[in-house]
């Protein structure tokens, strides 16, 4: 490729030349050479963008701050880790650094200081003697009185301990009337009827699979190393999916409470599933997630990333939807759908392509510009404004932010490649600022300014997804997401998952077989929110 002194001797040899033979040719052919190179440097440059983006996402944020220059060097280096990158980055310059609204906020922290032991946790107090040589008086030689104890505390824990629950059942029968036969106690409910594992074990292993990403092999060889059980991945998989099964009836009701309220947060991920449509390897399948901010976590198995998910799920909803760009969101719902952006998902990429140039000050300059746009959200919720305060408080203030990073968006958009990736960072803001901007508008005062709510639900998938690996099969599916969903509400609605799944499992179990127990009522009492708001009021305490 020429560079620009190349460029300017050519043009000058052209204008010396330019009567001679052939000029016209000669001219023609120079034009498709500097249109050739000029392709060709933007390409360079865009292609070098994506190979630092690339690098940077390799090496963790701590290769934010090292130029590019110093980010091909630790590719020639063989088994670098992240703390070399960490200590590399300390000793960088920082005038290139962009910060996040979060960073510009940050103060530094107090000196910790250790929090109490928990009050409700037994103690077991174990006495340390004072050697028997200290016990005599040096002076007189007397037996030292003991006048008190030198007292500090740590958290201990037991191993594991398992038992074998016995049930018997008792059996009456009268001594004069054997005719009258014998009366059995009724079989209590339980998970897996019939089962070998007890419902306490059963909603252990949920817990430990679901919310601490255990997979079911490493807990089947705990079990065998630490207690000497053998309990087969089978056996513990089928009482997880039958688990998954029964809340099936639960997550509907979920799900209705949720289309009901209004406001619905949206966002997918991919889920590796066993199937018979790609044999030798895994499909991939998506987990969709309908969420409302501080409420209901309902998840959506679907095989693919095709629209027909979400226009399924939300049939019939015309409240409010936030999502990011994806197309699959556009047009679902039904009439009146008012549908959201997230500026969360806007700002990361201008924030991007700062990484991939750091001395580029337009990219710089959006983002802080729209951290001026956090900065109100940040008061409002310091000052626990409700719906009404905050979208007088946005309706002061972010008119005039919102023209402003429309205006500086607009300018950047005409000077940089739209391929690039400050280009494409535009693009995307302005194809989405109708969305963008709705949340500042009036009656939306519940409306978040992004959808990070949704985001967060996706954390302990994408966590479990790099431990349990995949989904056994496409039937499977569907309970998974139902576990995910009852368990993802507990954590966001501060229900005690445990105590819930052991109440409210062997009941549905119970009433799997005994279908007069069903209906809709039923289910929606055991959603977690009604569970725990019955719970709280049978306690005499208000939620």
């Amino acid at each position: 490729m020429l560079g620009a002194n190349g460029l300017s001797i050519v043009q000058g040899v052209l204008k010396i030349n330019h009567s001679a033979p052939h000029s016209d040719q000669l001219s023609k052919e120079l034009a498709i050479a500097l249109s050739r190179n000029d392709y060709l440097e933007k390409r360079c440059t865009f292609l070098e963008e994506m190979v630092r983006l690339l690098r940077i996402k390799k090496y963790g944020p701590g290769a934010e701050r090292l130029s590019s220059q110093q980010l091909t060097l630790l590719e020639l280096e063989p088994g670098v880790c992240s703390e070399e990158v960490a200590q590399e980055s300390a000793s960088a310059p920082n005038d290139t650094a962009v910060p996040t609204p979060d960073e510009e906020r940050k103060k530094p922290s107090a000196q910790a200081v250790r929090a109490p032991l928990p009050k409700n946790l037994p103690r077991q107090e174990r006495i340390i003697a004072l050697p028997a040589r200290e016990c005599t008086c040096v002076q007189c030689g007397e037996n030292k009185k003991l006048i008190g104890y030198e007292c500090s505390e740590r958290l201990a824990i037991k191993p594991i301990e398992m038992f074998v629950e016995v049930i018997k059942r008792e059996k009456r029968a009268c001594a004069r009337c054997e005719e009258a036969g014998v009366s059995t106690a009724p079989v209590p409910a339980a998970i897996v009827e019939k089962g070998v594992l007890a419902d306490s074990l059963v909603v252990e292993t949920i817990i430990n699979k679901y919310v601490d990403h255990l997979p079911l092999f490493r807990q089947a060889v705990r079990l065998g190393r630490d207690v000497g059980v053998e309990i087969s991945q089978s056996t513990l998989s089928s009482s997880v999916l039958r688990a998954g099964e029964l809340l099936a009836g639960v997550v509907g009701a979920m799900k209705s409470q949720l289309l009901a309220g209004g406001y619905i947060q949206a966002d997918e991920t991919t889920v590796p599933v066993q199937s018979e449509r790609t044999r030798g390897r895994n499909h991939q399948a998506y987990l969709w997630e309908y969420s409302a901010p501080c409420g209901v976590v309902v998840y959506d198995f679907q095989m693919g990333r095709a629209r027909s998910g979400p226009a399924a799920f939300l049939q019939g909803f015309a409240g409010r939807l936030q999502s990011d760009g994806y197309a699959a969101y556009a047009n679902i719902g039904a009439r009146g759908l008012l549908h959201f952006g997230c500026w969360a998902h806007a700002r990361r990429k201008f924030f991007e392509a700062s990484q991939l140039d750091p001395k580029d000050a337009r990219s710089v300059g959006v983002v802080r510009a729209i951290g001026a746009l956090y900065e109100v959200e940040k008061r409002a919720r310091e000052g626990n404004l409700p719906a009404p305060e905050r979208e007088a408080l946005r309706a002061a203030e972010c008119p005039a932010l919102l023209k402003r990073i429309k205006e500086l968006i607009n300018k950047t958009a005409a000077e940089v490649l739209p391929q690039s990736g400050l280009g494409k960072a535009c693009t995307y803001a302005l194809k989405q600022w109708d969305r963008l901007e709705r949340y500042a508008e009036a009656g939306h005062g519940m409306v978040e300014i992004d959808n990070n709510w949704a985001e967060n639900a996706m954390r302990g998938v994408a966590l479990g997804r790099k431990n349990w690996l995949q989904i056994g099969s496409e039937k499977a599916g569907p309970k998974v997401a139902a576990l995910l969903s009852v368990l993802e509400s507990c954590k966001r609605l501060g229900v005690n998952v445990r105590e819930y799944l052991l109440e409210v499992l062997p009941q549905l179990s119970y009433a799997a077989v005994r279908p007069q127990l069903q209906g809709k009522r039923a289910m929606a009492d055991l959603t977690p929110a009604e569970w725990n708001r019955a719970r709280l009021a049978a306690e005499g305490r208000a939620e």
